[in-house]
């Protein structure tokens, strides 16, 4: 594996096991913080992809533009895409006055994270 893929896992798993801590918290948990978190974890293994792949890695926070370039590697990530336009929307909108996450949201949240995960490191050949 090239190191700069194995930096971009390194950095996704750092953002999903914050997105669990705070989801998880007892006491104040972040569930805006949650759900940014899981959105950057899905982030950096669809880069971390694309890195792999010999692809350029795009300065964009998109998740559907992403994984589009993605498809092009693995036809087969398109039943990502639903949970991946939400996490987009998610952690976007949560940053700005007007709209706070709940449990709920953080817990879809990184359940769509953890499913891009596990696709990526099964096509990366990693342990699941």
């Amino acid at each position: 594996m090239k190191p700069e893929t194995e930096e971009w896992i390194t950095k996704a798993e750092g953002d999903l096991r914050t997105a669990v801590r705070e989801s998880t918290a007892n006491e104040s948990p972040n569930y805006d913080a949650a759900c940014f978190h899981a959105q950057q974890c899905a982030e950096k293994y669809l880069k971390a992809r694309l890195v792999e792949g010999g692809y350029p890695v795009p300065k964009i926070h998109d998740l559907d533009a992403l994984l589009n370039r993605v498809l092009t590697l693995e036809p087969s990530w398109g039943i990502l895409r639903e949970g991946l336009q939400q996490l987009t929307d998610m952690a976007v909108e949560i940053r700005y006055p007007g709209l706070t996450a709940d449990a709920d949201d953080a817990e879809l949240a990184i359940q769509v994270a953890s499913h891009s995960r596990k696709l990526a490191r099964i096509a990366l050949q990693m342990t699941a």
